[in-house]
């Protein structure tokens, strides 16, 4: 029987494009799942859409759409990205589907019943973006979220809470017993500290908004969204459904059970996860890989900050592969790595064309030239530079096997890398153009060529994971059909014939031109038809006003020549209501009118923001209100 492997990510929150930091999560599963399989894993990979709460509750009122409407297109949007990214997921779950949202109710009334949930009041400090609780202690400077850095709001409801503090012992033993629980270590240690630094009961239901999962026993509440969320790798599985079968086959009797999340849900995952399951009764069969950031040189990416890069617009520019493999190659477990086109262009020229794709082509050229294309198994090595070839392909598929298993993935292409660069420097060493000179030394010729020819047909193998439209050409290049672990070493192929006519794989870059070319903070061009469309105004505040229970929203008043509209705009952070009054602004007046939190917004006043830089109005100092922009 095959043994069994569940991946899962943690699954996105639906809140629009995702962006190549949170793609590699997904990346990184998918290179674990491919390499499960490769290795004779019956491997089950899960990643989904995490679509309750406030945030998408207020962004689909703003947009004028029900939640499940917004959700619904975010959903169908994810799952294209994933597929045009090779991804090959083996379900994509949804919290908003009846599957989901059934279990999830059972899930609340069994902790409720046996007392692992009571009802109470919460009062502090909440953070929409992140859809977290924090504590005065956890909050930044001046009350800000110290995950996302966005301003925090004050909450009082009455709410649920899930006993912590009841399983803090029983959490910290099978932390102590289990010591690859968590990986890296330094993750652990983190986790050990905050759990012995004793752990308050959790809010996990709210009143403040509807788009959620209702409390079955009470239906005012709707269920907190680390309850709703971290469920789906359960639900996914059919836990406590009809049928269960994949629950009982890849949970509770499962080989492995991978988590692979981000540094900064590391609480909800390595805390409230397990002593939920503790809860329920449920074997915490599961561990923890934690990686870090994706960075840009100035630090995280923001829409504030303008530094944001989407996988399309890498990919569709340099390919789907060598994407995939600079964010799995530059990222050691645990650390962040950084992204910047520099860095990029130069590993593209150093890994993939100068090494890889050089010694791929130089290979193909001179067993065509010299052989016609066809190499036989050579039947004794002709010095020490064949033996020391052969023990690297051998050692490095060892090394490499267990990094990846491991989840250390750069350690395991360094190594990869290492035999790519070994066999450059054979060829240098051997100097086949050389030995094909004479006659008498056409058997060392063959002997050559096809170390080199099984160097990349192991190269390949082991590169497919990460990079699996180039293991597929290589291999169609060597006239191989199946790409199997079982090939892994040196001599597994008998007799070779190669394609004829090669194809480059990777042309260098030129640097200076890609980086002229590349404008990190410009969106897609527009035409002047596009532009045409908004209908830009000068409009005169005439009052401005707090929303009721919010920190960022202003009701403003503003006077569009003869007519008085209202726009409810984020200004609340930046400008006291009274400093409006008077401003001359830009409005976009022909933006289709939207509620939001309950007031009619019948328009959008323009600002700039930048990095360091506070939000600010486009005011306009001379022009009468209604005069046109353009």
């Amino acid at each position: 029987m095959k043994k069994t492997c569940y991946v899962t990510t943690p699954i996105y929150y639906s809140s629009g494009n995702v962006h190549i930091g949170n793609s590699y999560t997904t990346i990184a599963c998918d290179v674990y799942s491919r390499f499960h399989r490769l290795s004779g894993y019956d491997t089950f990979f899960l990643t989904g859409m995490d679509e309750h709460g406030q945030k998408n509750e207020e962004a689909a009122a703003a947009a004028g759409k029900t939640p499940q409407q917004l959700v619904d297109e975010i959903a169908a949007t994810t799952n294209q990205l994933w597929r045009d990214m090779k991804i090959t997921h083996d379900d994509f779950i949804r919290t908003s589907e009846e599957r989901h949202t059934r279990i999830v109710r059972e899930i609340f009334s069994r902790l409720l019943a046996q007392d692992d949930i009571y009802m109470g009041a919460y009062e502090g400090d909440y953070c929409v973006s992140c859809e977290a609780f924090f504590t005065k202690s956890q909050l930044g400077e001046d009350g800000s979220c110290p995950d996302c850095g966005k301003p925090t709001r004050k909450v009082k409801e009455e709410c649920y809470f899930l006993r912590l503090s009841k399983y803090q012992d029983r959490l910290l033993e099978h932390i102590k017993a289990n010591p690859d629980f968590i990986e890296p270590e330094t993750r652990r240690n983190e986790v050990i500290a905050f759990v012995e630094s004793g752990l308050e009961d959790l809010a996990v239901s709210r009143t403040s908004f509807r788009w959620g999962i209702p409390v079955r026993e009470n239906p005012r509440h709707v269920i907190y969204v680390w309850i709703d969320a971290l469920s789906n790798y359960l639900t996914a599985l059919g836990y406590l459904s009809a049928d269960d079968a994949l629950y009982q086959k890849y949970w509770v009797n499962g080989d492995k059970v991978v988590h692979v999340i981000g540094k900064d849900i590391l609480r909800f995952h390595a805390v409230y996860w397990p002593i939920m399951l503790m809860a329920l009764g449920v074997p915490v069969n599961f561990k923890l890989y934690v990686h870090g950031w994706v960075l840009m040189k100035e630090g995280k990416m923001s829409k504030s900050a303008g530094n944001i890069i989407y996988p399309r617009d890498v990919m569709d520019k340099y390919g789907l592969d060598a994407m995939r493999l600079y964010l799995i190659k530059e990222m050691p477990l645990g650390n962040d790595c950084v992204f910047s086109y520099e860095r990029f262009i130069e590993k593209y020229n150093s890994d993939l064309a100068n090494d890889l794709g050089n010694l791929l082509n130089r290979t193909l050229v001179m067993i065509n030239k010299y052989f016609a294309g066809r190499l036989e198994k050579p039947d004794r090595r002709y010095g020490d530079y064949d033996r020391e070839l052969e023990e690297t392909i051998e050692n490095t598929a060892r090394k490499y096997k267990e990094s990846f298993a491991s989840f250390r993935f750069q350690n395991g292409l360094n190594e990869v890398w290492h035999l790519i660069n070994r066999s450059n420097k054979y060829i240098d060493e051997t100097m086949p153009w050389v030995v094909a000179k004479d006659e008498s030394r056409r058997d060392e010729l063959n002997a050559i060529l096809y170390h080199l020819y099984e160097s990349l047909r192991v190269t390949a193998i082991m590169l497919a994971p990460v990079i699996p439209d180039t293991a597929e050409k290589i291999f169609r290049d060597f006239g191989l059909d199946t790409i199997d672990f079982n090939g892994l070493g040196y001599g597994k192929t008998a007799s070779v014939k190669v394609t004829e006519k090669p194809e480059i794989l990777f042309r260098r870059l030129d640097p200076e031109i890609e980086l002229k070319s590349q404008n990190e903070n410009t969106k897609p061009e527009i035409t002047i038809d596009d532009f045409n469309k908004l209908d830009l105004r000068v409009g005169e505040v005439i009052d401005a006003r707090k929303v009721e229970n919010s920190d960022k929203l202003l009701l403003l008043k503003i006077k569009i020549g003869a007519a008085t509209r209202q726009v409810v705009s984020g200004l609340a952070g930046a400008y006291a209501p009274a400093d409006l009054i008077g401003k001359k602004l830009v409005v976009v007046a022909n933006l289709k009118p939207v509620k939001i939190r309950g007031y009619l917004s019948e328009g959008m006043v323009l600002t700039a923001e930048g990095k360091g830089l506070p939000l600010e109005v486009l005011e306009v100092k001379k022009h009468n209100s209604n005069s046109r922009i353009s």
